[in-house]
């Protein structure tokens, strides 16, 4: 985190993510270390289908992991 309070992230996002959206869950779970279904909806003002139709693509490309409280970069 900045000394400004922003979030920064040193991970790239990956070539092959064409969505904003794809790219926005991508760099706030990089960003923020993990993040729970719920938390994705609430920060990013995300319809929970639309967040697990995401992370469900993130998931099958080998980005993202299931944990017991959400997800985090694979």
């Amino acid at each position: 985190m900045h000394s400004d309070g922003r979030l920064q992230s040193t991970e790239p996002v990956p070539n092959d993510l064409e969505s904003p959206r794809a790219k926005l869950v991508y760099l706030y779970v990089a960003t923020t270390d993990g993040a729970s279904i719920e938390r994705l909806c609430d920060d990013l003002d995300v319809k929970k289908g639309t967040v697990l139709s995401i992370t469900g693509t993130l998931r099958e490309r080998g980005y993202l992991e299931r944990t017991d409280s959400g997800f985090e970069l694979a």
